[in-house]
């Protein structure tokens, strides 16, 4: 759901229209009629729990990953 107010009443409201938001609800904010901020939630992260070795396996590295770098590649030669 969306609700539009004007600044003046944004500002005698922001604790229930912050209460809004947080509910998932879109907030506009309009001054003079033009839309000028939106209110809504911040995501912040995730509630799912992490699941340790969920992806074993899915990922590798070469032999030679950690080996040092050629003089090539330091000086931009090919």
């Amino acid at each position: 759901m969306t609700q539009t107010v004007s600044v003046d009443e944004a500002q005698t409201k922001l604790p229930d229209l912050l209460a809004d938001a947080l509910a998932g609800n879109e907030v506009i904010i309009t001054e003079h009629g033009t839309p000028v901020a939106r209110l809504v939630p911040v995501v912040t992260h995730s509630k799912k729990k992490r699941v340790a070795g969920l992806n074993r396996g899915t990922i590798s590295t070469s032999k030679d990953f950690d080996e040092p770098l050629p003089d090539e590649f330091w000086l931009g030669q090919e």
